[in-house]
């Protein structure tokens, strides 16, 4: 596999072939196949898919079974049945002794077999005795006992399934998750139900006494781990969420809200607080995993099939399946409305809504941050302005640069057609040779470029620097696809995502506005918004807001221009200044069912 320096320098490679067959002028015919089979997309795409592979050969991939040998042997029960020459031949394969040591080897590895194993424990350990029982006393007072007890289903034991970081029990250190809890002031627990003991705990007059039987292994690891900051993408209400163990204790939140996770020891369920509230309790959230698992199975399958026929003039009502979950993801809630046209799904809209279910599948619940403030001699951060077209974006980047030239600045693009009159190289345009440009899209030294009427045009990486070198906050008017291009720590983008707002305020706004068409058919011309340019604007709106909206630092509704452009001013001078901000961590480094068992109880006093 390749480096990233490595991977420049193949495009270096690739650059000096081109220069060098230039020479062969009495073999033009090759060397323009040579010169079209470099500039293809596909190659420049097996560049990005080996950068893929080498980011998720970092993420430590798991196996996705860790008993393949028992398959295998199943697999071999199964086809010994089927006497035909081809599954003759699998069998052979499957019975290689070098092919089973392989699976042995891969049960292995994914069982952690290799690790050091403890003797097992003699059958009397569990057994109560003096000595492994515990009595715990804690002073009753206003604030909450802050721990949760669920009944095991074969057993019928209570235990302390979860101590939420901050309250009572965890700043007593006396007691734990996993410990089985035997009385509350002298009752015993013996097949009560969690109902019937948390009256127990509410009728405490002074103190609360509770004979314990401590779990075999505590984790008290928690006050070495760093800090962990994360950026939610998402509006959570446990209210709408049936399965959550515990709604007492879960925490609400909404999109943009910093969380600090205290604890990811439940794979199901982390507990977290908001940024700055270091005198409360932490609460559930769902975690990463959840949020994956019920982004797939909340879509209907309905929904990927592509070309269904419905009665003409039929609707079909919204399904918010964020009541489902308690999560709302951006973007996701959008009409099943067929078109006023036809009553079958045209090619746009089955292309719109495979985007969006591929947009929710990648986009994550969190995305992790680290604090940061501005220093007198650190550069301005990028800002990156993405929207649909005919949002009003381009508009909102000119008013910007007219309120205050010496805090604000744009790019000089970069073209390959030829300079016209009064047009002045390096403020127009950087008017650069073919040969160059072809050559910096090589070495992706572009944020985004295309070809209009046979001429290149780009946004450079070196024309943002030159802007930002002079003090200023560079405004780039992008599409989100391109982002990552620039989402490092050198640049730090802002991304601010300018968002449409409902149908019936576009048709008030734009009555009598005019916009440039984004087609190749109509591009440079000026024309009146149509319905259905309104709808396509609140369509790719959504598209973008599902697949990037982690990236997205701030979201304007430009409903009002005047408001939108007053609400973005304020944002770009907060972040200009010394304020505390939240950047994502990349930047800080180097380049089954969803409850298990009972629900859970909260143990505690009012």
């Amino acid at each position: 596999m390749l480096s990233r320096t490595e991977h420049r320098g193949v495009c270096s490679l690739l650059s000096s072939v081109m220069s060098g067959t230039e020479a062969h002028a009495d073999r033009q015919e090759d060397y323009r196949f040579l010169h079209s089979m470099l500039m293809e997309k596909k190659l420049h795409l097996l560049f990005k898919i080996h950068e893929r592979l080498k980011r998720f050969e970092k993420r430590s991939p798991i196996p996705a079974h860790d008993h393949i040998s028992a398959l295998v042997s199943n697999l071999l029960d199964e086809l010994s049945h089927d006497p035909t020459v081809q599954v003759e031949e699998l069998l052979s394969l499957l019975s290689e002794p070098h092919f089973k040591s392989l699976l042995w080897v891969h049960d292995a590895v994914a069982q952690h077999q290799f690790e050091p194993q403890l003797p097992p424990l003699p059958e009397n350990v569990l057994e109560e005795s003096d000595d492994s029982v515990k009595i715990v006393s804690l002073v009753k007072s206003a604030e909450p006992l802050g721990a949760t007890i669920k009944r095991d289903g074969s057993t019928g034991a209570i235990f302390v399934a979860r101590i939420m970081k901050g309250g009572v029990a965890d700043k007593s250190g006396l007691i734990h998750e996993g410990d089985e809890l035997r009385e509350v002031n002298g009752v015993s627990l013996d097949r009560k139900t969690p109902e019937e003991i948390l009256p127990l705990f509410a009728s405490s007059q002074r103190e609360v006494k509770l004979k314990v039987i401590p779990a075999c292994i505590h984790n008290e690891q928690a006050a070495n781990r760093k800090k962990l900051f994360v950026k939610a993408v998402l509006d959570y209400d446990p209210e709408n969420d049936p399965s959550v163990p515990c709604k007492e204790v879960a925490l609400t939140f909404r999109r943009g809200d910093i969380l600090q996770v205290l604890s990811k020891e439940d794979d199901t369920w982390w507990q977290a607080r908001r940024h700055g509230d270091y005198d409360t309790w932490a609460g559930l959230i769902p975690s990463e995993q959840l949020h994956q698992r019920r982004v797939v199975l909340q879509q209907p399958k309905a929904l990927f099939k592509s070309g269904r026929i419905q009665p003409r003039g039929q609707f079909k009502e919204d399904v918010d399946y964020g009541a489902i979950s308690g999560i709302r993801v951006a973007g996701q809630r959008r009409s099943f409305r067929l078109g006023r046209r036809s009553g079958r799904w045209t090619e746009a809209q089955t292309r719109r809504r495979t985007v969006r279910l591929e947009g929710l599948a990648r986009a994550p619940a969190y995305v992790e941050v680290v604090p940061y403030r501005r220093g007198s001699k650190d550069r301005q951060r990028l800002v990156l302005l993405i929207g649909p077209p005919g949002v009003g974006v381009s508009e909102l980047q000119r008013r910007l640069l007219v309120s205050d030239p010496d805090r604000f600045g744009v790019t000089v693009p970069h073209t390959t057609r030829m300079r016209k009159k009064k047009e002045q190289d390096g403020v127009d345009y950087y008017f650069v040779s073919q040969r160059k440009f072809e050559e910096d899209i090589l070495n992706n030294r572009f944020i985004e470029y295309g070809m209009y009427r046979g001429y290149y045009y780009g946004t450079s990486l070196d024309s943002v620097a030159e802007v930002m070198a002079e003090g200023k906050m560079c405004l780039v008017n992008v599409h989100p696809t391109t982002v990552k291009s620039v989402y490092t720590s050198e640049f730090r983008p802002y991304v601010v995502f300018v968002k449409p707002p409902q149908v019936e305020e576009l048709r008030l706004t734009r009555r009598r506005a005019e916009f440039i068409c984004p087609t190749e058919e109509d591009s440079g011309q000026a024309r009146m918004f149509s319905e259905e340019d309104f709808e396509d604007m609140i369509g790719s709106a959504d598209d973008m807001e599902t697949e990037h909206s982690h990236m997205f630092d701030k979201v304007v509704v430009n409903g009002d221009l005047t408001t939108a452009f007053k609400e973005l001013r304020a944002a770009l001078e907060q972040v200009s200044g010394p304020d505390l901000q939240w950047i994502p961590a990349e930047w800080n480094q180097s380049s089954p069912a969803e409850t298990r068992g009972s629900r859970d109880h909260l143990a505690g006093w009012m």
